[in-house]
């Protein structure tokens, strides 16, 4: 049975995609299209106002007569595709239809992405599929950059190696230098050159350029740096002031130093008379260098936030005569300055905090922010946590599963103590029954004696102790005396008998004998 066009239902998705087949097949059957780029200038008759725009004019329509791709997504009643610009003659008068102030700001380009790392890297010729992933995990390990929400933010560690080798060894961080390379050793590859042939060439200029540092001064290197860092460790301040001069005594100048840690930051070039100092980071600045008042502890002593060397940290109180040295903190990774509030100084500067005594033996288990994170602390035995909040909160039962992994990943453990004291030693000293390894043990001094099978550490005697500790101490021996010199005279005198007689028959021999013997 047929069925008229008027009784079709077509579905409005499916007449758009007719409609872009159409278009789409009628355009590729229709000539080019020609267009003119143009700039077109645009002034008042006074010449007082001018503008610009760029474009381009429609020489000849073409296919765009029936298909214009830029159209596709555009609603009915659209502006016509943008940087289209009708025909114009030189000096023609225009007739103004609207003015629309639009104020707009030159934006910075976009911080790299790892795929758009990624991207740029294949377009430089630097790397390959295979190790696009090492060099991104790379630099996020070292700190050289930071992920912050999958975009990669330089940090102070990475800018300094940028610095140092964009200074010292140009040439080894030049764009082509790499993809070239990367070249070089895709031929070694296909067997195509030799690899010997491109390690020593690379080789032979490697190494003169690294004779050529050898010498160099750690003042020369920190120069170098900080000229070359620059806007990035003195930036603009708001009332336009010398950027570098120095906050606190306003005579002297900031430059780049070095700890003897290793670290770099910003001091005062008038040490010690002034002991200005801050991160390298520009925006340190907003913690001041005479501290930041965040309240007072409850004996009424000021708690003050403030910038250092090593990054902003809480003090309480000054220093003094009586008290050089007061109670300092630094602040923790992912605590920032902004955020920080009288509670959690307090917190900080009252670290090591006690978890409580151990059940086993009753040492103290203390929590608390070290060089290497936050940590549980059991005698000797370092266990680190993975949240430095959890060193204001963790307990005894938190506390001793961390000490146990810690065990278990084969972490140094305390000592284990002894399971019983039989008694003291005819010769002195104590003997002791030990847990090992491979079993109990008794002990006496240097000497250890394993426990026979069957005999319970809980069964044994001091006699029993004392049999086994003897039979160990006699096999063992200790150390045999050595021979007195003059018994090695016989052999000697043997063998320069022996010499001659061999000599008879072949000297050569007779005299390796000898000198064998």
């Amino acid at each position: 049975m047929g069925v008229g066009p008027d009784k079709i239902r077509v579905e409005d998705d499916q007449r758009k995609l007719y409609d872009l087949i159409w278009k789409r097949t009628i355009a590729s059957q229709m000539a080019a299209a020609r267009l003119e780029r143009t700039a077109v200038d645009i002034t008042s008759p006074d010449g007082q106002v001018g503008f610009r725009a760029n474009g381009q004019v429609v020489l000849f329509d073409g296919y765009l007569k029936v298909y214009d791709q830029g159209r596709d997504d555009r609603q009915d009643g659209d502006e016509d595709e943008e940087g289209r610009l009708p025909q114009l003659m030189q000096g023609e008068a225009l007739d103004k239809g609207a003015v629309t102030p639009d104020q707009h700001f030159t934006q910075p380009p976009p911080r790299y992405t790892e795929a758009t790392l990624v991207k740029r890297m294949e377009e430089l010729g630097i790397g390959r599929p295979s190790t696009y992933a090492s060099i991104l995990t790379t630099i996020v390990d070292r700190e050289y950059v930071r992920k912050d929400k999958n975009r990669l933010f330089p940090e102070d560690k990475g800018r300094l190696v940028t610095a140092f080798l964009s200074n010292f060894f140009h040439r080894y961080v030049e764009y082509d230098f790499t993809a070239d390379l990367e070249a070089e050793l895709d031929d070694v590859s296909a067997g195509d050159r030799d690899y010997k042939d491109v390690l020593t060439r690379f080789w032979r200029d490697f190494s003169a350029a690294v004779a050529e540092t050898a010498d160099l001064r750690i003042g020369e290197v920190l120069e170098k740096l900080d000229e070359f860092l620059a806007p990035h460790l003195y930036p603009a301040r708001a009332d336009g002031s010398d950027p570098r001069v120095c906050p606190t005594c306003g005579s002297g100048r900031l430059h780049l130093k070095t700890a003897r840690s290793g670290g770099a930051f910003i001091g005062c070039g008038n040490y010690p008379e002034c002991r200005y100092t801050r991160p390298l980071a520009g925006d340190a600045e907003s913690v001041a260098s005479d501290g930041r008042i965040l309240g007072q502890d409850e004996n009424g002593v000021e708690i003050s936030l403030r910038a250092g060397r090593f990054g902003p940290y809480v003090q309480r109180g000054e220093a003094s005569e009586a008290n050089p040295k007061p109670d300092r903190a630094s602040l923790p990774k992912g605590w920032t300055p902004d955020g920080l509030t009288l509670e959690r100084a307090l917190a900080l500067l009252s670290l090591p905090r006690e978890v409580g005594k151990h059940p086993e033996d009753g040492v103290l288990v203390e929590a608390g922010i070290g060089r290497f994170g936050p940590y549980v602390k059991h005698g000797s035995v370092y266990a680190n946590i993975p949240d430095v909040e959890e060193v204001f909160t963790i307990g005894m039962n938190r506390a001793m599963e961390v000490l146990a992994q810690k065990a278990t990943r084969g972490g140094r453990a305390a000592p284990a103590g002894p399971l019983r004291t039989l008694g003291a030693h005819p010769d002195g000293g104590e003997v002791q029954v030990m847990p090992g390894k491979y079993g109990p043990y008794v002990k006496w001094e240097k000497v250890n004696a394993t426990l026979p099978k069957g005999v319970e550490p809980e069964a044994v005697t001091l006699e029993e102790a004392l049999v086994l500790i003897s039979e160990k101490a006699g096999k063992s021996g200790g150390k045999k005396k050595a021979a007195p010199k003059r018994a090695a005279a016989p052999k000697a005198a043997v063998a320069k008998k022996a010499a001659p007689k061999k000599a008879a028959a072949k000297k050569a021999p007779a005299k390796k004998v000898a000198a064998k013997a």
